[in-house]
């Protein structure tokens, strides 16, 4: 497994043009999204993207990069999901910047879902044509007495699966519902297939925790470049 520049038997900058091409730098929203509100997704070369967006109830900016070290800096206004940010990112060895300011006298629902619509259009950018990716990922991550698994398929079909049963309704202030609905924007936007199993646990704050640990794991594992690869993982010649 390998992160980096191009994949098999490419060119140094032939798969960063193709990647290029492909995510469409500075344009008005991410290729095929259904967010008419993002203003900015831009291609920053080298596997990493840049999302700003802003509406009446937020106004989110975020940087990404897939084959980082997991250096974050996370402002969100929303401790319990920053926190779990962190951890998705340093897992996933991810470069990830989020600044978020949002109606959080009201609830922390619109700044969750919105960095949720961010993160996704981030990843599906920084990956470009996924020449030479793997394309699947899968991780199992304990957390004390909690076991979690994060499928995920780069399909270009958004599905969120969950079954998760969480015997608390909040974590601090954090209403645990909005962890589904961060999952399914990210899916959706990223056009991703992804697939979210708790086996068990007692203790909400780690059953989440394993989730978000688990989904950078398996991202990593499915965005990862393989040489073996030639191409698209597809039969179908496209993701």
């Amino acid at each position: 497994m390998t992160r980096g520049n191009g994949g098999a038997g490419q060119t140094p900058g032939a798969g960063q043009e193709r990647r290029k091409a492909a995510a469409s730098p500075d344009t008005g929203g991410a290729a095929g999204s259904s967010d008419p509100a993002a203003v900015g997704v831009k291609f920053l070369g080298e596997r990493r993207a840049e999302i700003v967006r802003k509406t009446n109830e937020t106004d989110v900016r975020l940087t990404f990069g897939l084959d980082g070290t997991g250096d974050v800096s996370i402002d969100t206004g929303v401790p319990f999901l920053g926190h779990m940010l962190e951890l998705f990112a340093r897992h996933g060895h991810f470069d990830l910047r989020v600044r978020a300011r949002g109606d959080v006298e009201v609830d922390d629902h619109h700044t969750s879902e919105d960095i949720g619509i961010c993160l996704g259009q981030a990843i599906r950018a920084a990956l470009g044509d996924k020449a030479g990716i793997r394309r699947y990922g899968n991780a199992f991550v304990p957390m004390d007495e909690a076991l979690a698994q994060v499928v995920i398929d780069v399909s270009n079909r958004p599905h969120l699966e969950m079954r998760a049963e969480f015997p608390a309704a909040k974590v601090g202030s954090f209403d645990v519902e909005l962890v589904r609905e961060f999952l399914w924007k990210l899916a959706l936007e990223a056009r991703i297939t992804l697939h979210v199993i708790v086996h068990y646990g007692s203790n909400t704050h780690h059953m989440i925790e394993a989730v978000f640990k688990a989904l950078g794991r398996a991202l990593d594992e499915a965005t990862s470049l393989d040489p073996r690869v030639k191409g698209v993982p597809s039969t179908k010649g496209v993701l």
